[in-house]
């Protein structure tokens, strides 16, 4: 099986945050750096810290540490994605996020972008069958995918004719493999929805997983003081 990790499964928000990412946000370069200078400002703060309550960075990474070893790949985004699946048969992904990434209402949907990669793989034959794990702390934020699986995969029904519909599985919190049943391991880092102040944990993981990049991850630990916020 191949393995994918979005940092938003772990890079979060709480609940009622209404400036949070989660709630909808675009991938532009604008919103992987300047959102986040926009959301500090707006908490009268002058560095990163300024985000710590609302966007915090919840355990649970650490298990990754366990997949030193394993074939690892890194990249900006899930758009990124394919080249990945394309080094490999088609096979089954678990895909540990915050997003079901299967497809959305907004966009063009043949286009392969953070929302639907995963959707358009399956359509494509890149993938044989697909499994979301949404991370513990959706359990406690009813705007998440993950608050209400029944929901959600009722939402899909909408998105993926049904023969796709049923190569996929949704399930929370995250359950992770062993090492050994991994062929792969794709680490996403999504700046538009990940804190910046969480970047130095992201790339500590690249590093100790000694990830092939696909695309490079920002640093943006230090961007705030590139310019006045």
């Amino acid at each position: 099986m191949l393995l994918s990790v979005d940092w938003d499964a772990f890079s979060g928000t709480r609940e009622l945050v209404f400036d949070a990412p989660i709630w909808g946000t675009r991938d532009r370069d604008h919103d992987r750096l300047e959102a986040w200078r926009g959301r500090v400002r707006q908490r009268q703060g002058d560095s990163w810290d300024a985000l710590a309550h609302d966007f915090p960075l919840y355990s649970g990474w650490q298990a990754l540490r366990q997949y030193a070893g394993v074939p690892t790949w890194v990249a900006l985004s899930h758009a990124d994605a394919w080249p990945w699946l394309d080094l490999f048969p088609p096979q089954p992904v678990l895909n540990v996020d915050s997003h079901h990434d299967l497809g959305s209402f907004s966009g063009d949907p043949a286009r392969v972008r953070p929302g639907n990669w995963a959707g358009l793989a399956l359509q494509a034959g890149k993938i044989s069958t697909y499994i979301c794990h949404y991370p513990d702390w959706h359990a406690h934020l009813p705007v998440a995918e993950g608050y209400d699986l029944a929901r959600t995969r009722t939402e899909l029904e909408g998105l993926l004719p049904a023969d796709v519909l049923g190569r996929v599985a949704l399930a929370r919190p995250p359950s992770w493999p062993h090492p050994q049943e991994v062929a792969g391991l794709l680490l996403v880092q999504s700046p538009a929805w990940t804190n910046p102040a969480h970047d130095a944990a992201f790339y500590e993981l690249v590093t100790a997983l000694r990830a092939h990049v696909l695309t490079a991850p920002l640093n943006r630990v230090n961007a705030h003081s590139e310019r006045r916020l």
